[in-house]
């Protein structure tokens, strides 16, 4: 048996855009047809596209493995949601083809799947019957759905009446617990609260471990790196990326971030239009150069972030008691200096902010990198033992009990004892 559960090859959507497209008769496909070699040699032996179409995915092409969860990211308009509709069979490829292996249960907007006049209760044997299963499977997990999603108290009202809470809680615990043996979830969490969207992770995570399959589209950074092992960062319809949590978040996150920065002033308020990071010995330089419309003392912040996304440091000069007070400038250029000795081998994100002692003006968000992969690698990931990395001294003693005697608990401290110097 193939240990294959989605391949995806050479995938494409098209879509027309500005002109909604018509319904199609037989005689119109007959025509087109018939036409279509004229088109081609008057295209001069070329296929083009209108100039009012679109491509949402080209030439996608990855493979997932049965029990694999696998985060899908990227901005908006990259093609998350279509390439989703796809493998949910909701809509077709214009071309290249997906191989799903296994049952799907997919979660892609809040109440996708649902009939509206029919009743919470309804609609989950809706459902399970579209999934393929039998009415007393669906009777067995029936209980556990309902106390899942937590609309107990509605399971036998129109779910037109839901909220989109409601809506959300009561697809996703179907979803999950129909036992599909993929699983397809979309950004769709964020309408939940805090504590659901922990309740449905949890729930995604217990889906991984049992060996199914998950394929997940977040936003969220901390969501991804929590639940997948491997992630796929989608840019302007194709593939960018495709590796380790760790290395795809980094691309993703640091978008074209480089060791220097520059803008062209344009604003009418303070703005940051060139900046830069290098390192030297045991230092970070940053710099940042500023240019205003009026005199401004500036104060400068700055957020380093880790590969995950995940604020490591931060400061500013409101911040720091010694940091000198500039005299009014209309341009002017801020230099810091820290160590990075507590920080771990690994590539780093920087952010700029620009400000005076009142409002804050300028930002730019992880614009600069920052590239310490010179010291010795560490075996654990850094979202599992952080970014710092700090002087620690280790002391072991040796604890014995007061007697032979398997009852005693009692512990005695004797003589030996051992030190471990930090690293």
């Amino acid at each position: 048996m193939s240990d294959i559960a989605i391949r995806v090859e050479g995938l494409g959507k098209q879509f027309r855009i500005g002109t909604p497209e018509r319904y199609r008769t037989l005689r119109d496909t007959v025509t087109d047809t018939i036409s279509a070699p004229f088109r081609f040699l008057r295209n001069g032996g070329s296929a083009k596209a209108p100039a009012d179409t679109i491509w949402a995915l080209k030439d996608i092409s990855f493979d997932v493995k049965v029990g694999e969860v696998v985060g899908i990211i990227g901005r908006n308009g990259s093609g998350k949601s279509t390439l989703l509709k796809i493998l949910s069979r909701i809509t077709e490829p214009t071309e290249g083809h997906a191989e799903i292996h296994g049952r799907v249960g997919s979660l892609l907007e809040v109440g996708t799947g649902f009939h509206p006049e029919l009743t919470g209760r309804e609609n989950i044997f809706l459902n399970g019957a579209i999934l393929g299963m039998a009415k007393a499977e669906i009777q067995r997990k029936f209980d556990e759905i309902v106390a899942f999603s937590e609309v107990d108290k509605f399971i036998d009202t129109p779910v037109k009446h839901y909220s989109s809470g409601m809506y959300l809680r009561l697809a996703f615990a179907v979803a999950a617990h129909m036992e599909p043996e993929i699983l397809i979830v979309d950004e769709v969490l964020a309408v939940g609260d805090q504590k659901f969207q922990e309740k449905c992770l949890s729930k995604m995570d217990e889906v991984g471990r049992q060996g199914r399959t998950v394929l997940f589209v977040s936003h969220s950074m901390s969501s991804i790196q929590s639940l997948c092992q491997r992630v796929i960062v989608l840019e302007r319809g194709k593939v960018k990326q495709d590796a380790a949590t760790a290395d795809s978040m980094m691309e993703y996150l640091k978008g074209d971030a480089g060791e220097s920065y520059t803008a062209e002033y344009t604003s009418t308020k303070p703005q940051i239009v060139k900046a830069g990071v290098r390192v030297r010995d045991e230092h970070l330089l940053i710099s940042a150069d500023f240019i205003s419309p009026f005199p401004l003392s500036p104060v400068i912040g700055f957020v380093i972030y880790d590969p995950m996304g995940n604020p490591v440091f931060g400061t500013n000069m409101r911040a720091e008691a010694d940091a000198s007070i500039v005299p009014p400038s209309l341009s002017g250029r801020v230099e810091i200096e820290i160590p990075h000795h507590n920080l771990r081998p690994n590539q780093y994100l920087l952010s700029l902010w620009l400000g005076d002692s009142y409002c804050d003006y300028c930002a730019i968000e992880r614009v600069l990198q920052i590239d310490l992969n010179t010291g010795p690698a560490f075996e654990l990931p850094s979202h599992i033992i952080g970014s710092l990395s700090l002087p620690v001294a280790w002391r072991w003693t040796q604890l014995t009990t007061a007697s032979d005697s398997i009852e005693s608990t009692t512990p005695q401290i004797v003589t030996t004892e051992c030190y471990l110097e930090h690293f």
